[in-house]
């Protein structure tokens, strides 16, 4: 686990080093999400988050099978009662 320390800014501000942001492919602009864990504060990737989520779905449906073509389709239906 890589390590860096740095300041807090008057403003709040911090800065993330460099390497850290190269290797987490942040981009001036980027969103990431700040989540407090006991007394820490982890910091990770929008793009990170959603992998997460995917993932995590991914287990309760099975291959093949088009989740959001069922939505689409669903919603089509939904619009025909209107």
């Amino acid at each position: 686990m890589e390590q860096a320390r740095t300041r807090l800014s008057a403003k709040g501000r911090i800065v993330i080093p460099a390497g850290f942001r190269e290797a987490l492919g942040l981009e001036i602009g980027d969103e990431v999400l700040l989540r407090m864990e006991g007394d820490e504060l982890r910091i990770s990737t929008l793009r990170g988050r959603i992998r997460e989520a995917q993932t995590y779905v991914r287990q309760f449906v099975k291959p093949g099978r088009r989740l959001s073509d069922e939505l689409i389709a669903e919603r089509r239906e939904a619009g025909k009662l209107e």
